[in-house]
């Protein structure tokens, strides 16, 4: 493994450790490299809306997810300074659905990371996510 390799994989663990949101919705972080990483989800009856589909606000969380584990892998922490996402297809109770977040570029403090969330079941990509990074001067393995 990379020196590189091994401080991505430090970073998430570190992150991991203190993300409460992600470990309550039971969030795992896997496949992760510098500037990139993968979220997965099991979709529980609790997060479909009315219309018994998933509400987007956990597409969104999910995706959110990916991208934060994505920019943090340079020991640098980095928080968002704008996303967006488009709804693509529904996704359902019981799913299981996958954020794939890669880095698009790093330009000064900032940084651009899309992420496609997909259902692994069957491919369909349920939504398109795309982030911009700001990082500040606190490392994420060893915090103030």
């Amino acid at each position: 493994m990379s020196d590189a390799a091994e401080v991505a994989r430090r970073c998430a663990e570190a992150m991991y450790e203190r993300d409460t949101a992600a470990q309550r919705l039971g969030i795992e972080i896997d496949g992760v490299e510098p500037g990139r990483a993968r979220a997965r989800m099991t979709v529980t009856e609790t997060m479909v809306n009315g219309h018994g589909v998933v509400h987007g606000g956990y597409l969104f969380l999910l995706a959110d997810t990916a991208f934060a584990y994505a920019c943090n892998t340079y020991d640098v922490v980095t928080v968002a300074a704008a996303a967006d996402v488009v709804f693509v297809a529904p996704a359902y109770g019981g799913d299981v659905l996958e954020a794939h977040a890669v880095e698009r570029t790093r330009f000064g403090r900032s940084g651009i990371y899309d992420v496609t969330v997909r259902r692994p079941a069957d491919a369909a990509v349920i939504a398109e996510f795309r982030g911009t990074s700001r990082s500040r001067p606190t490392p994420v393995i060893t915090p103030p």
